[in-house]
């Protein structure tokens, strides 16, 4: 057995142990759901309302990609009343160190027609991102809805009350980014990034798309890449590029400098900001990403 696996044998082991020992419950008395990261949790807290307690295994602003959990991660999903992941492969290493746990799962992208990666190294695979789309994330709520009755059946009523309170809510901030993004002109209707995290989204709203690689497991901008992109945005006079909040700008930061464009504000995909910032929910960060991106490129000022 090599090291790694040996390690996370002996995590799971150790946190089982202590999770035997622990209450399920937090001071609350309400049953704990564990999910992967702040943007899933957000969206199921609103789903669980007031009879379940959420919580995310990551903290806001965090870089989700290639997570490493610590033992009290796994004891905390040890001793849950129901684990929630993204699945696509974001959230894999969550997988790698709870196969052997026994509370029940919800992988919240189950039925969403996936996006594949056009390029790179992950060619071909699912794009993870798919709430991006408001529209996919009427998804997300059903599977919550129904992994909350299946765990919780007293409360099937509320659970569908809520589910159906925020879809029409998701339903009305997808109706906002068509909006937003309907000013943009034709002939600069492509969003440019750091990571390909936007798939979903540009599929829903008709943008052109360009990244400099699929996912944030990689991070490093090969000569390629970012030749790639600086030619993508000249050669169509894109006015603005934009990068991530849980990774570097450099990269994009040489980009614009190379191809005349701005670098012009920070886009939220994989997590969300803390209570103070400017996006602490999901919704938040669905119109804040909106509205950034028609701001730059219209060169409007963002509402």
């Amino acid at each position: 057995m090599s090291k790694p696996v040996a390690w996370g044998a002996a995590l799971v082991a150790a946190a089982i142990l202590l999770a035997a020992c622990a209450a399920p419950t937090r001071p609350t008395g309400k049953p704990i759901v564990v999910a992967t990261f702040t943007v899933i949790a957000d969206i199921a807290a609103n789903v669980a309302g007031d009879r379940l307690h959420v919580e995310s295994i990551t903290k806001a602003g965090a870089e989700i990609h290639g997570y490493e959990p610590t033992p009290g991660d796994i004891r905390r999903a040890a001793g849950a009343a129901l684990v929630v992941n993204n699945g696509l492969g974001v959230d894999a290493w969550f997988d790698r160190f709870t196969a052997d746990l026994h509370a029940p799962r919800v992988t919240l992208s189950d039925g969403v027609a996936p996006v594949p990666i056009s390029s790179g190294a992950y060619a071909g695979k699912p794009n993870p991102h798919a709430w991006m789309s408001p529209r996919a994330a009427e998804v997300y709520v059903d599977n919550l809805r129904r992994a909350y009755t299946a765990i919780d059946p007293a409360g099937a009523d509320q659970y569908r009350a809520n589910a159906d309170s925020y879809k029409a809510r998701l339903r009305a901030v997808r109706d906002e980014l068509a909006a937003d993004l309907r000013t943009v002109p034709a002939d600069k209707r492509a969003l440019v990034t750091c990571e390909g995290a936007f798939s979903y989204l540009t599929r829903d709203t008709g943008l052109g798309e360009k990244y400099i690689w699929p996912v944030n497991a990689e991070q490093q901008a090969t000569p390629r890449q970012m030749a790639s992109a600086i030619d993508f945005v000249r050669d169509r006079a894109i006015p603005a590029v934009f990068c991530e909040s849980t990774v570097s700008n450099k990269p994009m930061r040489q980009i614009a400098k190379a191809s005349g464009a701005r670098l012009a504000g920070t886009l939220y995909v994989d997590s969300l900001s803390t209570a103070d910032g400017p996006v602490p929910t999901y919704l938040d960060l669905i119109r804040h990403d909106a509205r950034t991106i028609a701001a730059g490129l219209t060169g409007s000022a963002a509402r």
